[in-house]
């Protein structure tokens, strides 16, 4: 079992990068999203593979049951990363409904000839033009 999560976590983290390299902030946030399915598969590796819920019964061996903490941990991350990824998508349709390009672009090297009433205009979002 664990050589196969190794190459889970080693193709998401492989994606994830490749996705983060990008432009196009979708596919900045699925590399994200990639990133921390590798980190909870890592998570959930640390802990033991038993093949039984952590339950108090008489007779029952500590290497048959599984460890409920790294558990408890993916289930938290999973949760975070949703909402984090929700956040990512929701910023982006912000920004495709104002008229931009859901993409990540470089600031100019200076402000050229405007003003500066211009560019504090534009960094607080009004349009003077």
């Amino acid at each position: 079992m664990l050589p196969i999560v190794v190459i889970a976590v080693f193709l998401l983290v492989t994606v994830g990068v490749f996705l983060l390299l990008h432009r196009s902030l979708v596919r900045v946030a699925l590399g994200l999203a990639c990133l921390t399915h590798a980190v909870n598969f890592l998570v959930l590796s640390a802990g033991r593979w038993g093949e039984r819920a952590p339950l108090v019964t008489p007779g029952l061996r500590l290497e048959d049951v599984s460890d409920p903490v790294p558990q408890a941990f993916v289930l938290t991350a999973i949760v975070i990363a949703m909402a984090f990824t929700l956040y990512l998508l929701a910023g982006m349709a912000a920004k495709t409904r104002k008229g931009g390009v859901p993409e990540i672009v470089t600031p100019p090297e200076d402000d050229g000839e405007r003003s500066p009433e211009d560019v504090l205009a534009e960094l607080e979002g009004r349009d003077e033009k």
